[in-house]
């Protein structure tokens, strides 16, 4: 199943024509995304609706528009881990977004005047579903809804300012792109081990696959909810592979006019523009 925002509207995408939830379901079913992603379930009845429009040329919203939190893992490609000279971390990196953040997959980025080291991050988003609180990582997957490609787009001068400024430098207006859309963990052959890839003006800058994660997803999900009340809708960025701008002899960095293109095994592609602000 692939749930979808279009025009804020909770939306299935179903062999390339969109579904509306509310309007297929007669009204039983709220149009706000946010409502099903404790209970997609209940949506599979929809998946043969005849009242539908085709997917093509509709520009799409970020699938979770308003989730309660927004969590990320740093450090947790193996690979990535060595490009950046850094040790093996031996437990999760969890710091925090703000969602003001988020924004579609073909919005634009906006670099702030003044942000020359503005970096490229390709991750795997986690959408919570039932979520809970000490979830044990052999029952993870079942209180997923679904996964989604992401762009963690640092600001790595204000990341490595004095005490180090994680959360300020990843929340910047624009700087988590996310979607096409949430698709639900029985989509996949292997949820653990997808492609993932990201390409800056059509040169492929990260090529990886997810079964080099440090942490797995269901490792995540444990660790996390061991400590944070996890809740339908959360999203978890799971980290980065290597090939970072910051990782490249000499350093790279995004400035605006440049184009990033995000791709993911069974999700799909997200193609973001970036723009001086």
């Amino acid at each position: 199943m692939r749930l979808a925002s279009v025009q804020g509207r909770a939306t299935l995408l179903v062999d390339e024509q969109l579904v509306d939830v509310e309007r297929a379901s007669g009204g039983a079913l709220s149009s706000d995304p946010m409502d099903h992603f404790g209970e997609l379930e209940a949506l599979s009845a929809l998946l043969d609706a005849e009242d539908s429009q085709p997917a093509a040329a509709v520009v799409f919203d970020a699938p979770v528009p308003r989730p309660p939190k927004v969590i990320a893992i740093g450090l947790n490609y193996r690979k990535h881990a060595i490009e950046s000279n850094m040790p093996i971390p031996d437990e999760p990196v969890v710091f925090a977004r703000f969602s003001n953040a988020l924004c579609g997959p073909t919005d634009e980025i906006v670099i702030p005047a003044g942000c020359d080291q503005v970096d490229w991050e390709a991750e795997l988003v986690i959408v919570m579903g039932r979520g809970g609180g000490g979830i044990a990582a052999a029952d993870a997957w079942p209180r997923v809804a679904g996964l989604t490609c992401g762009q963690d787009v640092s600001d790595r001068r204000e990341q490595m300012r004095g005490m180090k400024q994680f959360t300020v430098a990843k929340s910047y207006d624009t700087f988590a792109p996310i979607g096409p859309h949430v698709v639900s963990v029985d989509e996949f052959a292997n949820p653990d081990d997808l492609e993932i890839s990201c390409s800056v003006d059509g040169e492929r800058v990260q090529n990886s696959r997810t079964g080099d994660l440090i942490f797995s997803v269901p490792e995540l999900v444990e660790w996390v909810s061991r400590h944070i009340t996890l809740e339908p809708g959360d999203l978890i960025f799971t980290g980065t592979p290597e090939g970072v701008g910051m990782g490249q002899d000499p350093p790279r960095y995004l400035c605006g006019g440049m184009v990033v293109e995000t791709t993911i095994e069974g999700i799909g592609s997200m193609r973001n523009v970036c723009v001086d602000g």
